[in-house]
C-alpha cells in the first residue's frame, strides 16, 4: 500500500509517501511544500494544490493520511493552517485518493506507544522504524512520515478487527 502522509500549514505543508506492504515500510519521498511569504492568500493556496496535486499525480497513492489541527492560542494561525489543510485534502480528493484523517494524539500512539508523546520521541521513532540514518528534515516532514506510519498501522488493527 502506498500512503501519502500529510502534515497540513499554510507557509509549509510537509508530505511523506512510504510504501508499506508485508509489514515492511520503504520510504519513497519526503519533503516539504513551501508558501511564499508576501503573495496573495489565493496564490499560497494554489501552490499548496499544485505541490500535493503533482505528489499524488507523481506517485499515485491507494491512500492520503492528514493530521487533524489542534491550536489552543492563537485562532488566526488555525485559521490559516486549517485552509492549508483543506487545500491539501481537496487536491487528493479531486484526484481519486481515499483521505483519512488522525487526530495528534492517535499519531503519537500509533508510532511511539504514548499518545503523549514529545516530538523528539516521535521523530526518533519515525527514524527507527523507517530504517533511516537520521531523523527526517525538516520537522514538518518528519511529523508527515509519522502520519503516514500511523495509517499503516491503523489500517492493520482494521484489517484484523
Amino acid at each position: 500500500m502506498l500512503i501519502l502522509g500529510i502534515d497540513p500549514g499554510f507557509a509549509i505543508t510537509g508530505f511523506g509517501v512510504v510504501d508499506y506492504t508485508a509489514n515492511k515500510f520503504t520510504v519513497i519521498e519526503y519533503g516539504v511544500v513551501n508558501t511564499k511569504a508576501g503573495e496573495l492568500f489565493s496564490s499560497r493556496l494554489e501552490q499548496i494544490d499544485e505541490g500535493i496535486g503533482s505528489i499524488v499525480e507523481k506517485y499515485r497513492p491507494d491512500a492520503m493520511a492528514i493530521e487533524e489541527l489542534f491550536f489552543n492560542n492563537n485562532a488566526k494561525t488555525a485559521i490559516m493552517a486549517a485552509h492549508g489543510r483543506g487545500v491539501a485534502l481537496l487536491a487528493c480528493s479531486k484526484r481519486g485518493v481515499p483521505c483519512y484523517e488522525y487526530t495528534p494524539l492517535q499519531v503519537k500512539q500509533n508510532v511511539v506507544g504514548y499518545g503523549r508523546a514529545e516530538k523528539k520521541q516521535v521523530q526518533q521513532m519515525v527514524k527507527v522504524i523507517l530504517n533511516l540514518r537520521e531523523i527526517p528534515k525538516p520537522d514538518d516532514a518528519a511529523d508527515a512520515l509519522a502520519i503516514a506510519i500511523c495509517h499503516a498501522h491503523s489500517m492493520l488493527t482494521a484489517e484484523r478487527v
